[in-house]
Order: C-alpha cells, then sequence, then structure tokens
C-alpha cells in the first residue's frame, strides 16, 4: 500500500485563489455596468438648477390647466391605434385638436407623432396604429385658444 504525501500549501496556491475570486468578481462587475449602460433610457432634466429656476412657472400652468376642468383618458384600442376620451366641465366636450408624441420609455425605439381624428362626444382616435410594447404619451390637447397638456402611460 502505497501513501500519498500532501503537498504543502505555498504562496503559489494563496495566489491562485485570490487570482481566482478577484477575477470572479471584476468580471461579474462589467457585467452588471454594461447591462445598466445599456438599459439607461437618460435624464429627466438635463439641467436641475435651470429646471428648479422653472419650477414656479410649472405650478401656475398647473393651476390654470385644473381651472380649464379638463380631463384626459388615453387607451391603446386592439388594433393599436390610441384613443383619447376628453372630458370637460359642463358636459361640453366637443372642438377639440388633439396631437401627442409617443416616446418608448428606455428610449429603444424612436419617438412618434400621433394625429388624432375627431371621433364627436370628445373622443379622438389616432390615424396610425402605435407598436406594441409600453408607450408615454404627451398629449396636447387645444381647443378655442386654450391648452392642456397631460402624459398618460400605455401597455
Amino acid at each position: 500500500m502505497t501513501v500519498k504525501a500532501n503537498k504543502p500549501f505555498t504562496g503559489y496556491h494563496m495566489a491562485a485563489i485570490l487570482i481566482g475570486f478577484f477575477g470572479i468578481v471584476i468580471s461579474v462587475n462589467i457585467y452588471m455596468a454594461k447591462v445598466a449602460i445599456g438599459t439607461f433610457g437618460g435624464t429627466v432634466v438635463d439641467n436641475s438648477y435651470v429646471a428648479s429656476q422653472q419650477y414656479n412657472g410649472w405650478l401656475a400652468e398647473s393651476d390654470r390647466q385644473a381651472k380649464l376642468g379638463w380631463k384626459v383618458e388615453a387607451t391603446r384600442l386592439v388594433d393599436g391605434k390610441v384613443r383619447l376620451v376628453i372630458s370637460a366641465q359642463g358636459n361640453n366636450s366637443t372642438g377639440f385638436m388633439a396631437s401627442a408624441t409617443a416616446q418608448h420609455p428606455l428610449g429603444r425605439a424612436p419617438q412618434r407623432t400621433l394625429r388624432f381624428t375627431d371621433q364627436g362626444n370628445g373622443i379622438q382616435v389616432s390615424s396610425e396604429p402605435l407598436p406594441s410594447g409600453r408607450w408615454l404619451l404627451y398629449i396636447q390637447v387645444n381647443r378655442a385658444g386654450a391648452h392642456y397638456r397631460a402624459v398618460a402611460d400605455i401597455a
């Protein structure tokens, strides 16, 4: 019967363990950084200081829109077209002109401009379908010199 001699633990063994460990950690970090950069859709505002200077104007615009009493609801139809239901105070939901810009939330698809045709009674339907997926709609509604802006999330 032969007896195997144990090899001593040397500095080469420790170096191999450290190189293997840190090699795995560094490769996982590089992979995670690539995934994070690849899915980053951009910034909300380009310059926070300039945006902070416009904040009071945005509040005033929000108050003006609230006083109009308009409400916009967006849904996607079965054929991919977008339907807007625009309601106003006093049951007067006619004479609206609507348009929208559709943006993919992560910036993976090109921005699209949607034109709407009036179907009567405050219902507007887009002329062309919107591709499947999630979209942010930046909606602009005008009537008799007054304008209203809304943002809708369409899935």
